[in-house]
């Protein structure tokens, strides 16, 4: 029932989407908003890469790591869930090339949210590895697992269907803030708009457009994600099965 409704949803916002892009008002700003939208989607797609990467590494490092990397883990996520994406952005845009580290900005984009979204992702891991009973370790003891194949064969598959869902609101989290990326000259879907925007001023058209695009985006990350969880709770069904 869920599933359907997100089918429902994304179907909704693609057939306005190309409600909004039949008029002929809009179609001029069409292909190049497009452009920054496809822009927006590389950043957003690289991005949860990083996050995914970081999160897992941070939430694991936290709980089982030696001293100095669980410190290390915490800093991190403590600094980039305590301070502003925004800001995050411009210091790796603007301030290290002061210690002769310059980056395109793509790559600072990336990095930025990446981080940002990784270090809130690392507590999703932390909590769902957490939640998984006791019981389940205490088999791993019982079959002389190490701790690296207890988390890798048994405990981390079924955390791993817990954390999908707040991993679907940090992906669409992700997905706005890559509006801030304008900021850094990057033409994605923000920029594109503000430009038409400061040449035309047909700001109900254009942001519009933008609004639409965006929710189409979004739409299809939630039910990618719906997909996986139900997939994920498939298998893990079958595998308790046997």
């Amino acid at each position: 029932m869920v599933m359907r409704s997100v089918v429902v949803a994304a179907v909704v916002s693609f057939t306005a989407g190309l409600i909004v892009a039949s008029f002929a008002g809009f179609r001029e700003f069409i292909p190049g908003l497009l452009e920054g939208a496809w822009i927006t989607v590389q950043i957003t797609a690289a991005g949860a890469v990083v996050a995914v990467v970081c999160a897992v590494t941070a939430g694991l490092l936290k709980m089982y790591g030696p001293w100095p990397l669980r410190w290390l883990a915490v800093a991190y996520i403590e600094l980039f869930r305590g301070t502003s994406a925004l800001v995050q952005l411009f210091w790796l845009f603007f301030v290290l090339p002061l210690f002769g580290v310059t980056l395109p900005p793509m790559t600072v984009a990336i990095a930025a949210l990446g981080l940002n979204i990784g270090a809130y992702g690392a507590e999703v891991v932390r909590g769902a590895v957490g939640a998984v009973p006791r019981g389940q370790w205490e088999a791993t003891v019982a079959l002389n697992m190490t701790r690296t194949e207890a988390l890798r064969r048994v405990i981390l598959p079924q955390a791993f269907v817990a954390m999908i869902p707040p991993w679907g609101n940090l992906f669409i989290e992700l997905l706005k803030s890559t509006a801030l990326v304008s900021l850094i000259t990057i033409g994605d879907l923000a920029f594109r708009a503000q430009q038409m925007n400061q040449t035309t001023f047909r700001t109900a058209e254009i942001f519009s457009i933008v609004l639409v695009i965006y929710l189409a985006i979004a739409a299809v990350i939630t039910v990618g994600m719906k997909a996986l969880e139900q997939k994920a709770a498939g298998a893990m069904a079958r595998g308790r099965g046997h």
